[in-house]
């Protein structure tokens, strides 16, 4: 007689960073590419497909728009009776999730108060109080009553624990030192797994974490795939790179299947983020001889909410209309709050050119960052040291083809500035030698690809794979960068090209930064607590963390100021090469318009809709 079979499928969410709603908060209108109410519709859908389903949530669900920002502010979750995702998840019937790294952007006490409009249950086994409390269960088991293939019932237990990325301590040190620890991911699976897997028929680990191949240090960031391999643990869900798995991003790394979708033999997904897939793995749970049950097979896949045809999105699945319905007070007065005018601008703020010439957005940020550090450093120890500032463009393209800050003369609204800065970071101000500043300025170049002088045809400018929020621009010197060497800095921070140097001709004031020279450079927690692997950062650098965030400093600014003219005059310029040199940059169609054509020739067509120039360097 044939033993029981069970088809099992299990449904995953992550990076939602609190687009409940398709819409894009920064432009005022409808976003098919994101969103919760989208990808609800794959939910609903999946399940009707199946006789046995769990939904999970892999983390950083509460932050990344301005609904997340205004639900943050004072007394609104209180107006709002609750947390308005956390409810919308409640109504769809998730079954567990965990933390990501963005939970604690808003501190401890708002995320307690959030997860009170959750009526699910949140696990996490490696972040703690410091007495050795866990923030949140460190497992759960789920009993749920399944049907197999005959249509007989059986009670299955599903064992679920969560994890966290570690460098929560560095990128939220001012709100987590001294209440919260978290451990190195492997470890606490080492821990928690054998007891939690004695406890449950399957084990499902969810891993705000993403996947990488180079050798285990310890601690790591992206720990997906070596968590994959604890015994005991059957499913792995991912996240945290705002990538899809199973797909071609993860090619040829060893130990990860990318066409099956499994890490160290076991299935796994990631979904992309703010709703742009549904991860979704079908396991065949086979009766054994005595009790319990293995997995006979398993199938991976993710489904979109678009596609994009010709640069153009095409929605594959409408909203959900109580999921709509949950997010509406919110989201309208979210709207609300956004249309509020703040000042004007003289001159028009955008994105399109970040890494061509001055940037009209980084340099009003770096403005406001100068104008609202000053008074605080000139209270302390700090007040006579040069105050330089550092600041990156968030929308550069990365996000989506279209993702970029385009703003005419004329009224700047709470809107905008947010497009502007639209991470929930606070002002923090670091000390750095001059040696630290150029090592700071590496780190930064790496954006670039190395040109080879004369080659042809012209190569991309920007490496690819690269976010450009880690392009700071550091205001109050001037320096060029010389593209035709290597990368000094990998990704990671590690040195790679020792005897490589891209930063010329640092000045400040017009004369050599002498590397013994101390400077305070405000930038934001982020960057100053180690976030990106900069040189000069880290906590033993920090000198000021300030109660108010970057955004906010932005704010007063353009409201003290009325009309703003953000300076063009350069900070940095491309070092000549020995020969005439092009190279190919993207930009998206609607820049078409600002492209002066003695700096830009039009080259073609280019991915993604955007259209082709070359630039001389």
């Amino acid at each position: 007689m044939t033993s029981p079979l069970v088809r099992l499928r299990l449904l995953e969410t992550s990076d939602l960073h609190m687009f409940l709603c398709a819409w894009d908060y920064y432009r005022a209108r409808e976003d098919s590419t994101a969103g919760l109410t989208r990808v609800a519709s794959l939910i609903r859908a999946a399940r009707a497909e199946a006789s046995n389903s769990l939904l999970f949530d892999n983390g950083d669900i509460i932050q990344g728009n301005p609904l997340g920002d205004y639900m943050a502010l004072p007394g609104h979750l209180q107006n709002a009776g609750g947390h308005p995702m956390f409810r919308a998840m409640s109504r769809l019937g998730y079954d567990a999730a965990t933390f990501g790294n963005h939970e604690f952007n808003y501190g401890l006490a708002f995320l307690e108060d959030a997860l009170r409009s959750a009526d699910f249950p949140f696990v996490c086994a490696n972040a703690e109080y410091p007495d050795g409390t866990p923030l949140v269960p460190r497992s759960v088991v789920l009993e749920r009553e399944v049907t197999d293939e005959a249509g007989q019932p059986h009670s299955l237990k599903i064992g679920v624990t969560g994890f966290l990325p570690p460098q929560i301590m560095i990128w939220d040190a001012m709100h987590l030192t001294g209440s919260v620890q978290a451990t190195d991911i492997v470890e606490a699976a080492r821990r928690v797994v054998p007891a939690l897997c004695a406890r449950c028929d399957v084990l499902v680990a969810l891993c705000h974490s993403g996947i990488s191949a180079t050798p285990r240090q310890g601690g790591d960031e992206n720990a997906a795939l070596y968590l994959a391999e604890v015994p005991g643990i059957d499913v792995v869900f991912t996240g945290h790179t705002h990538r899809v798995f199973p797909g071609p991003d993860y090619d040829g790394l060893p130990g990860v299947d990318a066409e099956a979708g499994t890490l160290a033999g076991k299935p796994a997904v990631m979904p992309g983020f703010r709703g742009s897939h549904l991860g979704l793995i079908d396991l065949d749970l086979r009766r054994k001889k005595g009790g319990g049950w293995i997995i006979e097979k398993s199938r991976c896949e993710v489904r979109p909410i678009c596609r994009r045809e010709s640069g153009a999105v095409v929605p594959l699945t409408q909203n959900d209309a109580p999921t709509d319905a949950t997010a509406l007070p919110a989201h309208t007065a979210t709207m609300a709050w956004m249309a509020q005018p703040v000042g004007m601008t003289s001159v028009p703020l955008n994105t399109y050119f970040t890494f061509l010439q001055p940037d009209p957005c980084v340099a009003l940020v770096n403005a406001a960052q100068l104008w609202y550090a000053r008074p605080l450093l000139a209270r302390s120890d700090a007040a006579s040291l040069p105050l330089l500032s550092a600041a990156a463009a968030f929308s550069t393209g990365g996000m989506s083809p279209d993702a970029f800050v385009d703003i005419s003369p004329g009224p700047l609204t709470m809107r905008d500035l947010a497009n502007i800065y639209t991470f929930a970071n606070t002002v923090s101000v670091v000390r750095c030698t001059g040696a630290e500043v150029r090592e700071w300025l590496e780190r930064s170049a790496i954006i670039f690809s190395q040109i080879v002088p004369g080659q042809t045809p012209a190569r991309p400018l920007i490496a690819p794979d690269l976010p450009g929020y880690n392009f700071d621009i550091i205001a109050g010197l001037t320096y060029a960068i010389d593209v035709t060497q290597p990368p000094r800095y990998a990704p990671d921070g590690s040195l790679l090209n020792p005897d490589a140097g891209r930063i010329a001709d640092l000045q400040f004031n017009g004369r050599p930064v002498d590397p013994e020279q101390s400077f305070a450079i405000v930038t934001n927690n982020y960057r100053a607590g180690g976030g990106g692997h900069f040189p000069g950062t880290g906590t033993g650098h920090i000198i000021l963390t300030a109660p108010d965030g970057n955004r906010d400093a932005l704010i007063r600014y353009v409201t003290e100021h009325r009309t703003v003219a953000p300076s063009l005059t350069p900070v940095w310029r491309f070092v000549s090469p020995p020969v005439p040199t092009t190279v190919s940059v993207e930009i998206p169609a609607a820049a078409a318009r600002l492209v002066r054509s003695d700096v830009l020739q039009r080259d073609g067509e280019g991915s993604d809709g955007r259209l082709r120039y070359v630039f001389s360097l």
